[in-house]
Order: structure tokens, then C-alpha cells, then sequence
């Protein structure tokens, strides 16, 4: 099994959690996204425990709320006492009515407007990193409107090419995403926002990539991030108090990924830190992280109702299911690779080559293509594994279809943690 929190029960059915996964269907409908609470909790705390180990002084982990952003993930991340990052006014207000402390919350966004800032300071968010100049000029303005000292984070470009899918790269010199270094243009801003008087810097972020599975270019990142922070401390005698290396930790989604030690990733980032402060001379800031796929990705499962098969002597092969890319729009997007069992039948062979094919009208809602299962008939459950991250947060209405539920398996069962979308909830905003 890919994970330790799946296995097969004496009826042949997968089990989730240690719970069984069609049982799981009948009872909630599907599709469904099942996410197991107590590995989100246990991923939380492995991150906390091997950065107080190994990383500066008041170094901490940030929730990413992109992977998925409903409230339950909130209450348990405030249980946990995790920061979060958000990246829009919808995943601060989530935050927010989840009852979630605004002061251990980051905003980032590369496009923010005057109405996202103004939310964002009447909300006292803790933090805002600020992404370009004409952004920081709109924050000094609103903190002045408002009477506050809004504390920023700079995000920079580090130029580091993390060599992954060109959707999710965002460490070069060209990405859409902060200021680069290499150009000057990153010590420019520095100096305009310790000019400002509404705003006080606290440090610096970057984010190079996602899918990460070894520690090298956290440590490139560092490298050049600590390089430029002891450069700005020596010109101009400010200190940072923190240096974000943003997320991308990666996460097996196959049985041929390698897995991720994170603990021992964070070891070895923090040495490199510690030595590469000791060249600098200077004193080790805080170090901040923002993992959100590797917390709750293989937590996740999607379970789907075969509507039938269809089967082209010659071609192929389609499975086609009662979801897709309304509620899974990674393979559409980068042809992403996922783990898919017949979930009623784990003890037959899996030896039925398909394409699992989605409910849209859409020749790309594709899940997956070229895998093999236990052939399957009409009403079997079909599991697709690690879609506890960019799967429900993607979701979309496309050709009118609800969102499915999401239930987490908790300490003491099953719980719905968001309702399925009905029919009626597609009328909402219409006039």
C-alpha cells in the first residue's frame, strides 16, 4: 500500500483511516473526498517538533490554506497552533469565521488590490508579504488610513530554477511572483519600505517550486536569501527577523516516488543554515515554512461511483465515474500521476488497462490515464489516492456540477466537515 493508513479488510474493500471505503460511499455519497484528521494533526507536529530541533529561535511552520481552505482545516491548525498563509480575502475570511487567531496569519497574493489590503488590515492580519513596490505603497497608505504599523514580509525572487513543472516554478529571475535579487531591484525596495511609516519589515520570503523531495534547494534558497540578508544588514543596518523559504516539500502520489523524510530534510536545511550564518556573521533569524500538499495531500482520498465502462478493441479502455475535473482538475492542468484502486475489489487482479474518465462534458476531464485495476461494473467505488491537497480547493462548478462533500476521519469516527453541494446552491448568486 502506498500508506500506512490503508489496508484491506476481510471483505476485500479498501480500508482509509481503518475505515472501510465503500461503506464510507454508501453512507456519504460520492463523490467524496475523505481526509484522515489524526495524519494532518501527526504531519503538523512533525513539522513543529524538527524546526524547534533544528532550525533558529522562533522559527515556525505556516499552514499553506491553498492546498485546501475550509474551516475544519483551521480549527485544526489553531489546535495545533500553526500559522497559516492565505492568499485571497475568501481564505482570510474562512480563517477568520473558523475562529482562527489573525495575528498567526500571512497574507500573500501577487495581484492584491485596494479592497484585499483594506480586508486584510481591518481584519489585523498579522502579517502581509508584499510582493512589489506599488503593492507596499498601497499598504503604507492603508495603515495610515487606519492608524496601524502593518508588519510586511518582502518576497523575493532568489533565482533558483527548481527544474519542475513550469506551473510550479516560482524561485526564477522571470516568475510572476516578488522581486528578483539579481537585478537590484529587491534592495530598491528594501530601502522604500524602511523609509515608510505605516510599515514595519520584518523580514524577507521566498518560494522556488513544489514537489520537492530532498532538502538541495531549500539550502540554494537559503544560501541566497541569508547571502542578501547579511548584505542588507551591513548597507543598511537592518537585521531580518525572519527568512521565509516558503513550502513545496513534495509528497509520493505513486508507488515509483521516493518518500519524504521531512524531519530529516529540516535537519539537514538547518545545519546549512547555521553554518552558512557562522560564514555571514551573522545572528541565525527566525526561519519560517510554509508546507500545505505535504500536510494534507496523502491525507486525502477521492471515492467515486463507476457510471460504467467502455471498451475499444484495439484502443483503449474508459472507466468513467461520477466526478472529474470539477472536482479534480490536476491531470487537465499538468497531467498529474495518481494511485487508483477498484475499491470493492482489492483481491482481484488488477489487471484492466483504462483511462478513468470524468462526468464533464470535456474531452480532457481525464483523472488518469494507462492504469491498471480490477476490472470494474457498474456501481463499484473507485479510490483515487493523495487528493487531500489541490483537489477540493481547484473544484469549480463546471457544466453545473455541486462540489462534493469532504468528511474527516477523526479520534472518534466519521464526521461531515463540508456538505455536498445541492442543486439549489448553484442558484445562489444567480439574480
Amino acid at each position: 500500500m502506498l500508506y500506512d493508513n490503508l489496508s484491506v479488510n476481510t471483505q476485500g474493500h479498501l480500508t482509509f483511516a481503518g475505515f472501510d471505503t465503500v461503506s464510507l460511499a454508501e453512507t456519504y455519497g460520492t463523490a467524496l473526498l475523505v481526509m484522515d484528521e489524526n495524519r494532518i494533526r501527526n504531519r503538523c507536529r512533525e513539522y513543529k517538533e524538527a524546526m524547534a530541533a533544528y532550525l533558529p529561535a522562533g522559527s515556525r511552520p505556516l499552514y499553506a490554506s491553498k492546498a485546501l481552505s475550509i474551516k475544519q482545516i483551521y480549527r485544526i491548525m489553531q489546535q495545533e497552533q500553526m500559522g497559516v498563509d492565505v492568499v485571497s480575502p475568501g481564505e482570510l475570511y474562512t480563517a477568520a469565521q473558523a475562529g482562527f487567531p489573525m495575528e498567526n496569519a500571512y497574507f500573500h497574493g501577487s495581484s492584491k488590490t485596494d479592497g484585499d489590503i483594506r480586508f486584510a488590515i481591518e481584519n489585523r492580519i498579522g502579517y502581509i508579504v508584499c510582493d512589489n513596490a506599488w503593492e507596499l505603497d498601497a499598504i503604507d497608505a492603508e495603515a495610515a488610513r487606519q492608524g496601524v504599523c502593518q508588519k510586511i514580509l518582502l518576497r523575493l525572487a532568489p533565482g533558483i530554477d527548481p527544474h519542475t513543472h513550469q506551473k510550479i516554478n516560482t524561485g526564477r529571475v522571470d516568475s510572476k511572483f516578488g522581486v528578483a535579487i539579481e537585478t537590484g531591484q529587491a534592495e530598491q525596495l528594501v530601502a522604500s519600505a524602511l523609509a515608510k511609516k505605516n510599515i514595519e519589515l520584518y523580514g524577507y520570503h521566498c518560494h522556488v517550486g513544489s514537489q520537492l523531495f530532498d532538502e538541495a534547494l531549500f539550502c540554494d534558497s537559503a544560501t541566497n536569501m541569508l547571502t542578501f540578508t547579511a548584505r542588507i544588514a551591513e548597507k543598511y543596518g537592518y537585521m531580518a527577523k525572519a527568512v521565509n523559504l516558503g513550502g513545496g516539500m513534495g509528497v509520493p502520489y505513486t508507488a515509483d516516488e521516493p518518500k519524504v523524510d521531512y524531519t530529516e530534510n529540516i535537519r539537514k536545511i538547518g545545519r546549512h543554515i547555521t553554518q552558512l550564518c557562522d560564514q555571514l556573521a551573522i545572528t541565525p533569524p527566525a526561519i519560517l515554512m510554509e508546507p500545505g500538499r505535504s500536510i494534507v495531500a496523502d491525507s486525502g482520498i477521492t471515492l467515486y461511483t463507476v457510471t460504467g465502462t467502455k471498451e475499444i478493441p484495439g484502443f483503449k479502455n474508459y472507466v468513467n465515474i461520477d466526478g472529474g475535473m470539477t472536482d479534480n482538475p490536476r491531470y487537465t492542468l499538468y497531467q498529474s500521476v495518481y494511485t487508483v484502486h477498484n475499491a470493492g475489489r482489492m483481491n482481484a487482479a488488477a489487471d484492466f488497462a483504462c483511462t478513468v474518465a470524468g462526468r464533464c462534458c470535456e474531452s480532457g476531464d481525464l483523472i488518469q490515464e494507462n492504469v491498471k485495476i480490477a476490472k470494474p461494473v457498474r456501481g463499484d467505488i473507485l479510490a483515487v489516492l493523495t487528493t487531500g491537497a489541490y483537489n477540493y480547493s481547484m473544484a469549480s462548478n463546471y457544466n453545473r456540477v455541486p462540489r462534493p462533500a469532504v468528511v474527516m476521519i477523526g479520534r472518534d469516527g466519521p464526521y461531515l466537515a463540508v456538505r455536498r453541494e445541492t442543486l439549489e446552491d448553484l442558484l445562489t448568486c444567480d439574480l
